[in-house]
């Protein structure tokens, strides 16, 4: 059994602790948390699981780490913690870790990251013994291992479209939504996730990973954006009111150009309520969903809708994001150390867990 730590239970960290019980190569060894009020509150209690673990959170990092985890789950965020949660990676490293994370967006493409975030990873990794695998959903194996894998079943390809379609008031990050996003902000607000270049340093890496897998080079990496206000004043379950005449709705591009053409392509089209831009790409049901298009002969479309908590489409996501990490726990631990990508991680089949619950 892999002695595995989860640090962090918010929308990753609640999965992760769900997917570590689950897999039968693992053992949940402790959980950390940031939230004062969380410390002592059993594992199973803050994954939703209904019964207890016997695991309580800590928020002593340095404590749960000096007992000797084989693995960790960094599920704490890096969207507005950059800086904190690559020292917290560093540190699990240098434990001797395999760390699992969907925070740090520059090494989605490990091997085009910026030297300054690399450098440090891969002398924490000497250090240690550890490894350090990162993906996600979106960025992630929408972006990469889905896409190829279909790819692989046309004869010609002409061009690949990677589709995110969602409705975020499912999403219960109400601070990414509202400020990084910039739902509900007048529409001369300047999100800083749409900003310019920011898309690429997100999903880049992801359009250059698949433009490695596929053999083809890279003229550019291109940039679209279009924003659309609410028609009429929205309210939502789970954050509230979005004014009429406030950005509503969000589409852009990040466009891998090959041979002067965008023939990559990673799309996302967000609303923060159904009526707002009815003309962009709609999901099947209306919630959210991930899309894969490749455009040739034949022409391929594949949708993938998942749902969990309730039948929350945001939290699906999340939970298949933590799903490929937690399934590479077990590769990683037998690997050797390093610093890995989505090309060097197989997707694998759930072995041993069809049917398989735990008491």
């Amino acid at each position: 059994m892999v002695s595995t730590i989860v640090w962090g239970t918010g929308n990753i960290g609640r999965a992760a602790i769900r997917a570590v019980d689950a897999h039968p190569a693992l053992e949940l060894t402790a959980v950390v948390v940031h939230d004062p009020a969380k410390i002592g509150h059993d594992a199973g209690e803050l994954a939703g699981l209904g019964r207890e673990l016997g695991i309580t959170a800590t928020g002593d990092a340095a404590a749960a780490l000096a007992t000797g985890p084989r693995a960790v789950v960094y599920a704490a965020s890096g969207d507005l913690r950059p800086t904190e949660a690559l020292d917290d990676i560093l540190t699990a490293l240098k434990a001797g870790a395999v760390v699992v994370t969907p925070s740090l967006y520059a090494l989605y493409d490990q091997r085009n990251a910026p030297p300054e975030l690399r450098n440090p990873i891969l002398a924490a990794i000497a250090e240690g013994g550890g490894s350090l695998f990162v993906s996600g959903i979106d960025p992630g194996w929408g972006n990469d291992v889905l896409p190829l894998l279909v790819s692989g079943l046309g004869t010609t390809v002409d061009a690949i479209r990677c589709q995110e379609i969602f409705d975020y008031s499912t999403y219960d990050q109400p601070d990414s939504v509202r400020y990084l996003v910039g739902m509900g902000q007048p529409m001369d607000y300047e999100p800083p996730m749409l900003a310019p270049t920011v898309p690429t340093m997100v999903w880049g890496g992801q359009v250059r990973l698949m433009a490695r897998a596929l053999g083809a080079e890279l003229d550019e990496i291109r940039e679209t954006l279009d924003r659309r206000p609410l028609d009429t004043t929205v309210t939502t379950l789970s954050m509230g009111d979005f004014a009429a005449g406030t950005q509503g709705a969000v589409r852009f591009e990040v466009q891998g150009i090959v041979d002067g053409e965008p023939r990559i392509v990673i799309e996302h089209v967000t609303r923060i309520h159904p009526s707002c831009a009815p003309d962009w790409p709609l999901p099947p049901d209306g919630a959210g969903a991930h899309r894969v298009i490749i455009e040739g002969r034949p022409r391929i479309e594949v949708t993938v809708e998942a749902t969990d908590e309730d039948g929350n489409r945001s939290a699906g996501g999340n939970a298949t994001a933590v799903g490929r990490l937690v399934s590479a726990i077990d590769w990683l631990t037998d690997a050797e150390p390093g610093l890995y990508d989505a090309l060097d991680v197989p997707l694998r089949p759930a072995a041993g867990r069809l049917g398989r619950r735990r008491a």
